[in-house]
């Protein structure tokens, strides 16, 4: 196993260095935009920790280039703790985000929790078949959710509970089964993560989809009126 540290403060990437190594991951280090882009272009990784605040450019460009790796897990690790910054690097593309200051307990479930995703998403049956909704079509092959004609770029996570919602349209889908099937986690962080996705899941689909909050319980999909198709 390989991961990759995106970090230019070399106490908190020999932390993270010695926690990964424990776990049996060959472990990968990157000071800037630049060294990280060198080491993405040659090797895989599956698990890659990157911080928003690099010395010669922001860490969303390399969650960016790290998006086309589906078999890369991302963590944005960061000092940044505002909504909108963690909005930021989940719609570049990281599948969860991490506040500094953290503990290892946290930092291992949360990998945990991403790498067993991609996991069964590698091994496991592909789904079938395709989501229509309003003027949304979501292709489950393929993972992508596209609106006439044009593709809308949303996450893993963004994707599989877009799924879920669709799949209930008009139903209230709890957010403990929410967790359990997209972060198969029910702890705290995953809870605050739940709802930071669907902040960015929302703008992205804009109008095309309205998303309900039933507080207390969970989330709904609106049901597509007859004029939607």
């Amino acid at each position: 196993m390989r991961a990759l540290i995106v970090e230019n403060d070399d106490r908190v990437a020999r932390a993270l260095a010695r926690t990964l190594r424990a776990e049996g991951y060959d472990v990968e280090r990157s000071r800037s935009v630049r060294e990280a882009a060198e080491a993405i272009g040659t090797a895989d990784f599956e698990i890659a920790l990157v911080d928003l605040g690099l010395d010669d450019g922001d860490g969303v460009e390399v969650i960016r280039l790290l998006r086309d790796r589906a078999a890369t897990g991302v963590i944005a690790v960061t000092a940044r703790g505002e909504q909108t910054d963690r909005v930021r690097g989940l719609r570049a593309g990281a599948d969860d985000y991490l506040v500094k200051p953290f503990g290892v307990a946290e930092l291992l479930a949360r990998i945990e929790a991403v790498t067993r995703r991609l996991r069964v998403l590698r091994t496991g049956p592909a789904p079938r078949g395709t989501i229509g909704h309003g003027d949304l079509l979501i292709d489950r092959d393929r993972h992508e959710v596209s609106r006439h004609g044009e593709t809308l770029r949303l996450t893993r996570k963004e994707f599989e509970v877009l799924v879920l919602l669709a799949r209930n349209a008009g139903a209230v889908v709890e957010r403990e089964r929410i967790l359990d099937q997209v972060w198969q986690s029910a702890w705290e962080g995953s809870s605050r993560t739940l709802d930071t996705h669907m902040t960015s899941l929302r703008a992205k689909l804009g109008p095309s989809a309205r998303i309900t909050t039933v507080r207390g319980v969970g989330y709904r999909l609106e049901a597509a009126g007859p004029a939607d198709g």
